[in-house]
């Protein structure tokens, strides 16, 4: 079928007019060029010309009409596509309903203020007319059937809900946070025609890891005229981890779950998790290793040779007496500060005196001839 119209407006094969005017007026408000910043812009124009011409065809009896029989490339070309190879019982041909049609899709402007009028400026706060004097404001008969990745909008939705999150542990280790990493999901998920059949979605890591989410549904065959079509979408995610992101930090996909008729699709949510770590281990932005050392060092001092999370060696030297719960607080080694770039925590060294077992007569003769006069 090409472009999906059904799925870029979040609507079902049934909707009503109604149901197409609430729905287009939440994802407008969304995906409107001037609610986005200026690094999504691009992203905002072509999504809300999408939705803009789903609406446009959706929203016309006889470019629907058209468009549920033949199809984007009926309605487009205005001629009637062939069969498939392997024409099923469901299949019957049929003649255009109107061969003199043409398709001329209306302006993605003119919709919005003809649905908003003078009630919402596109831009929170900017002028319409930097918006309508942008490069948006054009014409044109192409668009994508990409899934959204932006997040949802209520102060238009109508009667549609929201299918409640799904949340999976991201597990990264103590180096992967120390130092940011990069991290491939791949999601399936099931694209809904209204027919009530469909596949779950799954998650899952690439290169390794078990499934988090994977639950069988129902496979439905169907015939060139017969829309109980299920579409399963396969999509890679890639997560950014960022230098100090901590337990508990949320990366959101909007709108990536299954689709259900009349319900808005689940945010897709990993949430961050730690590994132990055999060496350290973090507590807020500082990290915290613990080193053993003999009485005789403590007394005497004592070189410590420390590994970084980044593979750095750092040479810590203890001059002073050491006493047993002495700690050494190296500035600026601990974790990465995420909201205050080029800073870290601290480096806290715990300091553990491993005294001797036992000690013979002439060992304790000569501590208390050594240390008899020591105060």
């Amino acid at each position: 079928m090409g472009v999906d119209y059904y799925n870029i407006l979040k609507v079902n094969r049934n909707a009503s007019e109604d149901d197409l005017r609430k729905s287009y007026k939440r994802l407008a408000m969304i995906w409107h060029p001037d609610k986005n910043p200026t690094t999504k812009r691009s992203e905002a124009e072509a999504k809300f010309k999408q939705i803009s011409e789903a609406y446009d065809v959706l929203s016309d009896p006889q470019k629907r009409q058209i468009y549920d029989l033949y199809g984007e490339e009926g309605l487009k070309s205005g001629q009637c596509p062939p069969p498939p190879p392997s024409t099923s019982r469901h299949y019957f041909q049929r003649q255009h309903p109107n061969p003199s049609f043409r398709f001329k899709p209306r302006d993605a402007e003119d919709i919005y203020e003809e649905l908003f009028g003078s009630e919402s400026g596109g831009g929170g706060g900017n002028e319409r007319g930097n918006y309508s004097r942008g490069p948006f404001r054009s014409n044109t008969n192409n668009s994508s059937s990409s899934s959204s990745s932006g997040s949802s909008y209520y102060g238009n939705g109508g009667d549609m809900k929201k299918a409640n999150a799904i949340e999976n542990l991201l597990l990264c280790s103590l180096e992967e946070l120390y130092t940011g990493a990069k991290k491939k999901m791949k999601i399936c998920s099931n694209i809904f025609d209204g027919s009530g059949h469909g596949k779950q979605m799954c998650v899952m890591q690439i290169l390794g890891s078990r499934c988090v989410v994977c639950l069988d549904g129902i496979d439905v065959s169907w015939g060139y005229a017969d829309f109980s079509k299920v579409r399963t979408l396969e999509e890679i995610l890639t997560i950014e981890i960022k230098p100090g992101w901590k337990k508990g930090t949320k990366i959101t996909f909007p709108e990536k779950g299954n689709q259900e008729p009349g319900i808005i699709p689940a945010d897709v949510v990993f949430v961050v998790d730690e590994k132990p770590h055999a060496t350290y281990v973090r507590d807020g932005n500082d990290l915290v290793i613990k080193q053993e050392i003999t009485l005789l060092e403590a007394l005497t001092g004592k070189t410590l040779d420390l590994t970084t999370l980044d593979g750095r060696n750092i040479m810590l030297s203890l001059t002073d007496i050491v006493k047993p719960g002495f700690e050494v607080v190296v500035p600026n080694e601990g974790m990465p500060i995420s909201k205050e770039p080029g800073k870290k925590g601290n480096l806290r060294v715990k300091i553990d005196v491993r005294y001797p077992s036992r000690l013979t007569s002439e060992q304790k003769f000569e501590l208390r001839r050594v240390l008899g006069g020591v105060s």
